[in-house]
């Protein structure tokens, strides 16, 4: 009888444990509260039960008593992210893409120095991109594509150290490709696809040695493609069609063994490298992967 006693005095102990370790913050469950309000949480597809513990709200990922993930990606928000999202400071991953979200984004998102993936792509939101990213030194994926944002590419994404996916596809950005670029050394995927981005390339694209897709088509670059980018051995995506570069020579000495997908407005470099049987809309992560990425 003691035996059993002692066992289920530990049963109850672990439970009352996990209740705990489930418990975050009143701070960070008010801001979960005001974003549900601030997205019209009732109109949701997967709602929320703000009487329940916010451990079983849909998209809501807790770890040590903290929200770690915020996935809500298809879900039918609208309305504006509220500011105040700095107060989840162990936030890894925000996924709010394909939803009708609008409006600027508050300034704090990028001050979550925890934060690993920030994907907001496929809703309407506008203004321009902050200028500051010095926090967010753990950031691997910044995807922003088919929104409405404006201006210029901030050079300060060059302090995105550890990034290695960055997609700003159909916005309305403008201006030249900063140089800062050329930092993010651990870069796979650069994609600026159908921007309004003018000028010479003046990034020295040899120093993105691990870049596998590169996506410029359907801007306004002009002069010649920097001759560094023959150098990259590792591409396997690559479209530069629908600019007005002046020359693509320094692409006959491609170095790359693992071209799959080539596409520029050169008919002779499209036939020497282009595999046209598997050519597919520049926007490649739009098919969803979520599941895969997150």
């Amino acid at each position: 009888m003691k035996s059993i006693l002692k066992y289920s005095f530990i049963l109850l102990f672990i439970a009352s444990g996990c209740m705990v370790n489930a418990q975050i913050p009143k701070s960070e469950k008010q801001y979960l509260i005001e974003f549900f309000k601030g997205t019209i949480g009732e109109q949701w597809q997967n709602t929320w039960n703000l009487k329940a513990d916010p451990s079983s709200w849909y998209g809501v990922e807790i770890n040590d008593g903290h929200v770690v993930g915020l996935k809500l990606y298809r879900n039918n928000l609208s309305g504006k992210i509220p500011s105040g999202i700095a107060v989840l400071k162990n936030l890894k991953s925000l996924n709010l893409s394909f939803n009708t979200l609008a409006g600027n984004l508050p300034k704090d998102i990028f001050e979550l120095g925890t934060l690993k993936s920030l994907r907001l792509e496929m809703n309407k939101l506008s203004g321009a991109l902050p200028q500051d990213y010095s926090k967010m030194k753990n950031l691997e994926d910044l995807s922003l594509f088919n929104n409405l944002f404006q201006g210029a590419i901030p050079s300060g994404i060059g302090e995105l150290e550890n990034l290695k996916a960055l997609n700003l596809s159909s916005n309305y950005l403008e201006g030249r490709l900063p140089k800062s670029i050329e930092k993010l050394a651990n870069l796979e995927r650069l994609e600026l696809f159908g921007n309004k981005l003018t000028g010479p390339i003046e990034v020295d694209l040899g120093k993105l040695i691990n870049l596998r897709e590169l996506i410029l088509s359907y801007n306004e670059f002009e002069g010649d493609l920097p001759s560094s980018m023959a150098t990259l051995s590792n591409l396997e995506f690559v479209q530069l069609q629908g600019n007005d570069f002046r020359s693509l020579n320094s692409l006959l000495r491609m170095q790359s063994q693992n071209l799959t997908i080539f596409d520029c407005d050169d008919e002779f470099l499209n036939m020497k490298f282009g595999n046209h049987e598997a050519i597919k809309p520049c926007l490649v992560d739009t098919k969803l992967e979520d599941v895969k990425r997150n």
